[in-house]
């Protein structure tokens, strides 16, 4: 069992979503998160540096049995694609070994709850 955190940009959560149900992962945790990467912009004003501004972003959680990840992954990556080129602030995927899961309702546990 994994893991996936996505970070994306807001205005790319439809199209993952979407791309994330025609490979068949239905049941994902979407969070609004601020932060920021390399894509910071040293900026100064009044002589002073100023800190960069967090940036607005989407957080992905998906857990998945061993099997699925690969094709978790390549739905993230082929419905975020129009980043291709080089755009700073594009996101990023990671991949986390989950020990347990445990579904509240059953009781049932590990793959079976997923």
């Amino acid at each position: 069992m994994k893991l996936i955190i996505a970070i994306i940009r807001e205005n790319q959560l439809d199209q993952v979503r979407e791309a994330l149900i025609a490979a068949g992962i239905s049941r994902i945790t979407v969070n609004h998160v601020s932060g920021h990467g390399r894509a910071t912009s040293e900026e100064i004003y009044r002589g002073q540096k100023v800190v960069p501004n967090l940036m607005p972003n989407i957080r992905l959680e998906i857990a998945v049995n061993d099997d699925f990840v690969k094709q978790t992954c390549d739905a993230i990556l082929h419905a975020t694609e129009a980043n291709k080129g080089g755009l700073i602030g594009s996101g990023k995927i990671f991949i986390t070994p989950l020990e347990e899961v445990i579904r509240l309702r059953t009781g049932e546990r590990g793959s079976d709850a997923i």
